[in-house]
């Protein structure tokens, strides 16, 4: 049964190592399936998933778990190759229990302590929640810079509104004391109209058919004659 389980990882670790190397590791593989508790490179790579990214100008899961506070234990099997294996097609037809019991042999047999895997796994959180905690307090830095901008903005604009608003209530002042002027004008207009228009009365003879209050008759009067 053990021959059995391997079989597939032999197959598959060059994979791996291709993956993280760039290229295949024959020798890695054949360390890790035969029982080897040397890892086959002293600075392993984890596997990322596609959703380790970047995203953004975020940086991808693995460049936090590189520049972690805490450095990751050197396992030859890591929580994400764990992962990996789990998740693989060879297991897809297991339950969970026969999956852990799987799993378990394979890490007994690579040589590999289940607490360094949980370790990792716990390092690997804690890399991810001191990440979000430094990008949480950037983005209330980010948002506190754009409140203060908008602040001063919103001041400009108040400064600037009111300006106009004192430009323009100038305008409507200057145009309201034209109006007044206007309308003194026209007073003064109409009051020399009846002064020309009762003198003009004055030349019109007596008896005339045309009213002496209209000056307009008068002239009309002066034009027959």
């Amino acid at each position: 049964m053990l021959k059995k389980w391997f079989s597939p990882l032999e197959e598959t670790a060059p994979q791996v190592g291709s993956i993280r190397n760039g290229s295949s590791d024959p020798q890695g593989a054949a360390g890790a399936s035969g029982g080897a508790s040397a890892p086959r490179d002293a600075n392993p790579a984890p596997v990322v998933p596609p959703i380790g990214m970047p995203v953004g100008r975020y940086s991808s899961f693995e460049q936090i778990y590189q520049n972690a506070t805490n450095k990751l234990p050197r396992i030859s099997y890591n929580i994400l190759k764990v992962s990996e294996m789990v998740n693989s097609t060879h297991l897809a037809a297991m339950n969970a229990e026969s999956k852990r019991a799987s799993l378990l042999m394979a890490l007994e047999a690579a040589g590999v302590a289940v607490e360094d895997v949980l370790q990792d796994a716990v390092l690997r959180q804690k890399a991810l929640a001191e990440y979000e905690e430094a990008q949480r307090s950037r983005l209330k830095s980010f948002e506190q810079s754009k409140a203060d901008e908008n602040a001063r903005i919103q001041e400009e604009l108040e400064r600037v509104t009111k300006a106009h608003m004192a430009r323009i209530q100038a305008n409507l002042d200057e145009v309201a004391r034209e109006q007044e002027n206007f309308r003194a004008w026209q007073k003064a207009k109409n009051q020399e109209c009846e002064r020309l228009t009762d003198a003009a009365g004055f030349c019109v003879p007596p008896g005339s058919p045309i009213g002496p209050n209209s000056l307009a008759s008068v002239l009309e009067r002066a034009t027959l004659q």
